[in-house]
């Protein structure tokens, strides 16, 4: 067992840093699925077997010293050479590391599986898409039951809860690549006009509430950009602009639905389908989103965004935002 534990172990680094380094996407949810199982495997095992057999072997180790001292006492020798029982005893029942490093981990796995399946998950901002509510570097955490409780690596949602509002920040599976997770702000609902016109947001018809605020300085891309905050339903988030840019999209990619949306100079405007979601990033010329890729499924969402529990290089981004 000692062996084959090495071996496991073994590829699981291999696994990792493969992942690391590029060499393939990895699924975390499923590796985190699957050392559960491992690990439950072995503690299973530990509690039923192993650990069952080394007290059985300590028991005998004690009867054997038992009556090895009642013999000397007989032939009377009081005093004799020989490792005390009670550190033979411990010897014995002592686990051996690959059970350690297994069965022993089984709890600390599985609270951790439990964790961040139904409850949080932490995700690391990987790019200025999210600017200025998000940076680069910030450590969120996102709420996994939020819009209901949905089974770990399937996704598939068993309990219902909430549903997605405008202006959530969400976290979702990548329609492309469903391996990768995107964040954005959800800005349609199922049923809404949306348009983005001259870099102006629509909803049904109407004018998104928009107010100037002073420029932003992106330390990041070392650049000032136009700051607005935008409302929806009373909550205000900030988003930037970039005057330079133009406000249409350049390339888009094939997506279901992609006749539900209509493409010119000015921009884009799309009905929203049942059951989907369009969103955007608040580093509107500094994100590709639904107007490129296209709507986001309800089945594709991981939870709601709400807090930044850490950046390493600058501690006042700890706390919630909008």
């Amino acid at each position: 067992m000692g062996k084959l534990t090495g071996v496991l172990y073994a590829c699981l680094i291999a696994y990792l840093t493969g992942w690391y380094l590029g060499h393939w996407s990895g699924n975390f949810s499923l590796l985190l699925f699957v050392l559960t199982l491992v690990t439950f495997v072995y503690w299973l095992a530990e509690q039923f077997f192993f650990k069952r057999r080394r007290e059985r072997a300590a028991r005998q180790a004690a009867a054997q010293i038992a009556a090895r001292k009642q013999e000397l006492a007989r032939q009377g020798i009081r005093q004799a050479d020989g490792e005390e029982p009670a550190k033979v005893r411990e010897r014995l029942l002592m686990q051996p590391w690959w059970l350690d490093w297994t069965a022993g981990l089984f709890p600390v796995i599985l609270a951790v599986f439990l964790l961040r399946s139904f409850l949080f998950e932490p995700f690391k901002i990987p790019s200025g898409s999210m600017v200025p509510t998000l940076l680069v570097g910030d450590l969120i955490l996102v709420n996994k039951y939020h819009y209901g409780v949905r089974l770990p690596v399937l996704n598939t949602k068993i309990v219902e809860n909430n549903t997605p509002e405008r202006g959530d920040v969400i976290v979702f599976r990548y329609p492309r690549n469903p391996s990768i997770d995107y964040i954005k702000r959800v800005v349609a609902l199922p049923g809404d006009e949306v348009a983005y016109v001259d870099k102006r947001l629509y909803l049904n018809g109407k004018p998104v509430p928009m107010r100037p605020l002073p420029e932003f300085y992106d330390e990041d891309g070392q650049r000032y950009a136009q700051q607005f905050a935008e409302q929806f339903d009373g909550r205000e988030h900030r988003i930037l602009t970039n005057a330079d840019r133009p406000p249409f999209v350049l390339a888009t990619y094939p997506f279901p639905h992609k006749d539900s949306c209509s493409y010119n100079a000015e921009g884009v405007r799309c009905k929203v389908p049942e059951g989907h979601y369009f969103v955007m990033g608040d580093n509107r010329d500094n994100s590709e989103d639904s107007r490129f890729w296209g709507f986001v499924p309800d089945q594709n969402i991981v939870g709601r965004a709400f807090f930044v529990w850490m950046n390493f290089r600058d501690f006042t981004r700890i706390g919630s935002f909008q």
